[in-house]
């Protein structure tokens, strides 16, 4: 790199939070679920409105649900297929699939789990105030 140039930022390695004032604030690397609480204690001044963008590669099903009550979570596929399990407040049920360059959209309040074909890749954009975790 030449003086003055920086060095762009692995999204794996460092999430991204988008905030009010369309303000994007790097994060450090999630270390685990504690993170998650930690995160939330740091920008808990943008509500509902804030959102965590992260990217995970995986190569095996996820081991338990998540459900996020403050607004919609975008699961954008960029490799590979995921078989995303969808549980609703009204007691409906859901699965879809995406592949590469596919999305699907959890909404508030829908616990989700995913079942990975192969191995894959996504980006998420999570609403992630209030965020739930259970067993599988």
């Amino acid at each position: 790199m030449s003086d003055g140039e920086q060095a762009g930022r692995e999204l794996q390695d460092a999430p991204l939070h988008l905030g009010l004032g369309a303000r994007a604030v790097p994060q450090s690397a999630i270390t685990g679920m504690e993170w998650y609480a930690d995160y939330a204690a740091r920008h808990a001044d943008d509500g509902a409105e804030g959102r965590l963008v992260s990217f995970y590669r995986f190569t095996q099903s996820w081991d338990s649900w998540e459900m996020h009550p403050a607004g919609d979570e975008v699961v954008l596929c960029l490799e590979g297929e995921m078989l995303l399990h969808q549980e609703f407040p009204d007691g409906g049920t859901a699965r879809v699939r995406i592949g590469a360059g596919e999305y699907a959209i959890n909404p508030p309040g829908a616990w989700h789990t995913a079942d990975i074909v192969g191995e894959a890749a996504a980006l998420f954009i999570t609403a992630g105030l209030g965020t739930q975790h259970r067993p599988r």
